[in-house]
């Protein structure tokens, strides 16, 4: 049975932030999927949005619990978009490579955005991420200089259980020394991020762009803000 998360009063002074990585702190609410698909259409790739989701999840899958925890950001993004390319028959190492370091700029560009709001919110709350990752999350945290700000990195494939399992947000939680109705969840996906913090018993804020326009918040009265930056209203 879900326990109770709705947003309250007595919600708007938690002592514990957690986020989503993917999609959440590195794209305001875009996740990995759907840029990379942006990235091959503004390049002239034509390719319907189902072949793409196939070769994308396999690409993705590929790559999970496989890869060095050593492993750079750079390095995952170009490991991830060569096998991508090779799923899509797509045999042209420079366009994939272009692709792979537009992909890196961009995200640089966005955490750099977002730096001034984490290191507000990391003042006054105790901050981590629990995300479905390969398993070098710490490493792409660090690459990204992200690391400063939060206490705990839970990486899905170094835990073994994936978003939306009750265990990835419990593990989080547990090495802050937090009660779920103590925190707050910070992700674009209803079905892990918003429903997985919801079956925990703890209050979230589903980030959600225009692209998400039509579809309802998993709990009735659940922020929902259009940028990273908007959770300020909520949380500062």
């Amino acid at each position: 049975m879900a326990h109770s998360s709705h947003w309250s009063e007595e919600n708007r002074s938690p002592d514990t932030v957690l986020f989503d990585f993917g999609g959440t702190l590195d794209a305001n609410g875009v996740p990995w999927k759907d840029r990379v698909f942006r990235l091959y259409r503004d390049e002239g790739i034509a390719v319907s949005p189902v072949h793409f989701d196939q070769a994308f999840y396999r690409a993705d899958d590929s790559l999970v619990g496989v890869i060095p925890r050593s492993l750079s950001f750079r390095d995952t993004v170009g490991e991830l978009l060569q096998r991508v390319s090779a799923s899509l028959n797509l045999n042209d190492a420079h366009l994939t490579s272009k692709l792979a370091n537009r992909f890196v700029d961009e995200t640089h560009r966005q955490v750099a955005l977002n730096a001034d709001l984490l290191k507000r919110l990391s003042r006054r709350y105790r901050l981590g991420i629990v995300s479905n990752f390969y398993g070098n999350l710490a490493t792409v945290c660090r690459n990204l200089e992200l690391d400063p700000y939060f206490m705990v990195l839970v990486d899905s494939a170094v835990l073994g259980c994936l978003k939306p399992d009750p265990q990835i947000f419990l593990r989080a939680l547990s090495q802050l020394g937090t009660p779920p109705d103590r925190a707050v969840f910070v992700g674009d996906s209803l079905r892990r991020d918003m429903a997985g913090a919801r079956n925990v018993g703890m209050p979230h804020i589903w980030l959600s762009p225009a692209s998400h326009e039509g579809e309802m918040p998993c709990c009735p009265g659940d922020p929902v803000i259009g940028a990273l930056e908007e959770i300020q209203q909520w949380l500062l």
